[in-house]
């Protein structure tokens, strides 16, 4: 839990919109639930999303996965209800149910954490567009999350059909990172073919805009006013050292 707080804090300082984070099982029972949403809270993130698997849990879209029981998992979310400081952070109650007792009971499970107070629900893994429809039918009026999961089980659906079945959230969990796989991967066996990377070099990111991209800009703007040569620091030394001085005076 803490590794992944730590990621999601750099996420939620580096951007400036919503971050939701995957807070997994909620990394134990209710009680670990509290100081996970507090800590999540605390690192800046809008939203978590926690599910109803057994620990050690698995990708939503891999084979044996196993389930806690429903009222387990209703008791975790009224405790991280009660354990968040403010009501805009956002509970969403995702379950994992329709692999493992079918799409009903994913429908009957969804409404049980709707009523304990989760603020949006997550049906994971439908298998088709006819059950994506049911998902979206069934519950509605409730705000919905869509797992867009390239190559898992539920099949590709256009963003517009998802808004027009009343999807509110819609996440693309691994399409940066499948392509960035695929074209590490690609550069290395160039690298490792011909000894060096001039033959992809093309579909590289320049190199100025990669770094401008991590905020170089901002850095060599900061080095500027507080860096750039021996003088200007000795300068402002002496600035700072003045400042030092009349506070000790002050305060004798």
């Amino acid at each position: 839990m803490s590794e992944m707080v730590d990621n999601a804090r750099r996420i939620a300082d580096a951007v400036s919109v919503p971050v939701i984070a995957d807070a997994d099982t909620g990394y134990g029972h209710a009680l670990n639930v509290i100081r996970t949403v507090q800590a999540y809270e605390r690192a800046g993130v809008a939203a978590i999303h926690i599910e109803d698997q057994l620990a050690p849990k698995k990708c939503g879209h891999l084979e044996g996965k196993q389930l806690i029981p429903a009222a387990e998992m209703v008791q975790k979310i009224c405790a991280a209800i009660d354990a968040r400081n403010s009501s805009d952070f956002a509970i969403i109650a995702r379950t994992d149910a329709r692999a493992v007792e079918g799409l009903d009971r994913a429908l009957e499970r969804a409404h049980l954490y709707r009523e304990a107070g989760a603020d949006i629900l997550f049906v994971e893994a439908p298998e088709n567009e006819r059950e994506i429809e049911t998902i979206a039918r069934t519950l509605r009026g409730v705000p919905l999350l869509f797992n867009w999961a390239e190559g898992g089980k539920t099949p590709p659906v256009s963003l517009k059909h998802l808004h027009e079945l009343g999807f509110r959230i819609v996440i693309f969990p691994i399409s940066a990172l499948l392509i960035a796989t695929q074209a590490i991967n690609k550069a290395l066996e160039v690298i490792k073919q011909q000894g060096t990377p001039v033959s992809v070099m093309a579909h590289m990111t320049p190199f100025r805009e990669f770094v401008n991209s991590l905020g170089f800009a901002e850095i060599q703007e900061v080095e500027n006013r507080f860096g750039q040569s021996s003088q200007y620091r000795d300068a402002a030394s002496d600035r700072c050292s003045s400042t030092v001085d009349r506070q000790k005076d002050s305060h004798t």
